[in-house]
């Protein structure tokens, strides 16, 4: 099993984020602490600021959302999904990029975690 794990600042808005918006289902939740998502066999755990995750390390540094290592949603039609997110609020760094029969564009969570959709042409 492949399990990704993501911190938020909010368990709540990234539920809703990746439900309503990238297809993920919702597993399971623990209140504000955690909730585990699905899509396509692969586990989505997003942690909040009350998960054992989320505790500050022995050196003093504390896991915090953002960054730029992302996992990627394969998908059929970027443009349509892209024009979709737009209307949902969803916010993007880029605008879609082309290369070698390939677009691909990044999307940001409510945390401001990366997801890259992408779409072999």
């Amino acid at each position: 099993m492949i399990r990704i794990r993501y911190i938020v600042n909010d368990v709540d808005k990234a539920v809703e984020f990746y439900t309503s918006n990238l297809d993920f289902r919702l597993e399971q939740q623990f209140g504000p602490a955690i909730a585990i998502l699905e899509r396509d066999g692969v586990q989505l755990l997003v942690s909040g600021p009350m998960a054992s995750a989320s505790r500050p390390l022995p050196d003093g540094s504390k896991p915090s959302p953002g960054g730029w290592n992302r996992f990627q949603i394969v998908v059929d039609d970027i443009e349509s999904v892209v024009s979709r997110l737009r209307q949902n609020g969803v916010l993007f760094k880029n605008d879609i990029i082309g290369n070698q029969g390939r677009k691909q564009i990044l999307c940001l969570d409510p945390s401001g975690n990366v997801v890259e959709l992408f779409q072999e042409v």
